[in-house]
């Protein structure tokens, strides 16, 4: 067992990572420990991460405790380089992190610099030479080849760039010459970012953190209003939105939305926040307030101005997806559903629900199963087939209630769907003899008999 991590007054003791407990108990008696977790910790650095989202888009992890940003271009809204870090440096000591960190022009270089000189800035090019009087450990080599290199008296970056590359590529092999060359600045060693950079986003940052509702609603219309303009001058819409609110103490709250149909409008895109806000299960904790927050489109697709013409339906339809959108976003889209018909006669396959947002136009149109002012052949409310027994005297039992019938109906013989069932399979299952009855107080049901015997009760009538 080796330790894995040493707070500040272990290290002051001569404690260090990577020693073993037994020679670390044997310097302190008393030492305290933990066991390592690493599943918590990666939870953690992932937690980091998404807040280092508000200095810079491309961020990366560095396992097990380090984190790489990518901020070009990004620096001069926090004042410069040199503000940028210690802002970031700053933030992150105020929630309880020891933190070090350095900018260089290279991933490599800027991890190195960052555990052996906290702090420092690197101009371009000067890579190497901010590198060259670093131990060897600083390239993050395996230990073996480290441990080669000062038996050899390479203890230096320095040093070990001094060499032939063809000289350290026979003795160490390539991958180590390439780690060392993008150490220096030599060979590019690009971040993949953690999460997926959105096509459009924009932000809001506030020099008081803010913790009214009502102010940030409007801050997502004003948002939505600059993302509308971008929207705009592409000929795109909005179909998935996200907006992100980072708290002061770190925390990071996500809220997301859909719409039916590609939008820009900023009206709209406020009131469907609000209606996702209204409706959080865990409702949104400004804490100490937020001092960013950012909009982000997801999703988007080809969006073009419809005109509505006198007599038209499209401000109708335009209504009614708007609706749904509120709906989806107060209750969840897969609860807000459309009806869409089937291929099939089989009564309970006639239809299929979808989530209103996402449904296609559909390519069949709903089959009239009966003439004008004639009473419903079909039930608007279908159940699972459910067994009835049938009773001397024109009579049926069902859920442990009897029931006189007045009127019958039928049959009217609806059979399986052979031709879609696989050879190898027995059939489709038996014809079905449907009837419509109603009963001595007017209720009106709708059953099936199978194999001349057995019945069920498939529907009821409104």
């Amino acid at each position: 067992m080796r330790l894995t991590a040493v707070d500040r007054r272990a290290a002051q003791l001569g404690l260090e990572t990577g020693m073993a407990l037994a020679s670390a108990r044997a310097r302190v008696p008393a030492l305290k420990v933990m066991a390592a977790n690493e599943p918590a910790d990666a939870k953690l650095l992932g937690r980091l991460a998404d807040w280092c989202d508000s200095f810079s888009p491309f961020v990366a992890l560095d396992p097990p405790h380090g984190l790489l940003l990518d901020v070009t271009g990004s620096s001069h809204l926090f004042g410069g380089e040199l503000e940028m870090l210690e802002r970031l440096r700053t933030a992150l000591k105020n929630q309880g992190f020891a933190v070090t960190g350095a900018l260089a022009a290279s991933a490599m270089a800027a991890r190195a610099l960052a555990r052996y000189c906290d702090g420092l800035i690197v101009s371009p090019g000067a890579d190497q030479a901010a590198m060259a009087g670093l131990p060897v450990e600083a390239l993050g080599l395996d230990p073996a080849i480290a441990q080669a290199l000062r038996r050899a008296g390479l203890k230096k970056v320095g040093q070990v760039a001094s060499r032939s590359r063809a000289e350290l590529t026979a003795r160490f092999g390539a991958a180590m010459v390439f780690q060392l060359d993008s150490a220096l600045g030599k060979a590019e060693t690009p971040i993949s970012p953690r999460l997926k950079l959105p096509p459009y986003r924009v932000e809001r940052r506030f020099a008081e953190p803010v913790a009214a509702e009502d102010f940030m609603l409007a801050t997502i219309k004003q948002l939505a209003g600059h993302l509308s303009k971008m929207l705009e001058e592409r000929g795109e819409g909005a179909r998935a939105l996200e907006a992100v609110f980072f708290r002061a103490d770190g925390a990071i709250r996500r809220i997301a939305v859909q719409t039916g149909a590609p939008t820009r409008d900023p009206a709209i895109l406020e009131r469907l926040f609000r209606e996702k806000l209204g409706a959080l299960a865990d409702p949104l904790d400004p804490g100490f307030g937020f001092d960013l927050i950012r909009l982000e489109a997801l999703h988007t697709e080809a969006c073009r101005s419809e005109m509505s013409h006198l007599g038209s339906s499209a401000a109708d339809e335009k209504e009614i997806q708007n609706l749904i959108d509120r709906l989806a976003a107060r209750f969840g889209s897969h609860r807000v559903l459309r009806f869409r018909p089937n291929d099939t006669h089989i009564p309970e396959n006639a239809f299929t629900t979808v989530p209103a947002q996402y449904a296609p136009e559909s390519k069949l149109a709903w089959e009239s199963i009966r003439p004008p002012q004639e009473a419903p052949r079909r039930p608007v409310r279908l159940m699972l087939p459910e067994p009835v027994s049938m009773l001397p005297g024109l009579r049926f039992r069902w859920r442990g209630v009897v029931h006189a019938v007045r009127h019958l109906e039928g049959p009217e013989r609806i059979a399986m769907e052979w031709w879609r069932i696989p050879p190898d399979s027995k059939g489709g299952g038996p014809a079905r003899d449907y009837f419509r009855l109603e009963d001595e107080e007017g209720r009106r049901f709708w059953f099936y008999r199978e194999n001349g015997a057995h019945w069920f009760l498939h529907g009821v009538f409104a």
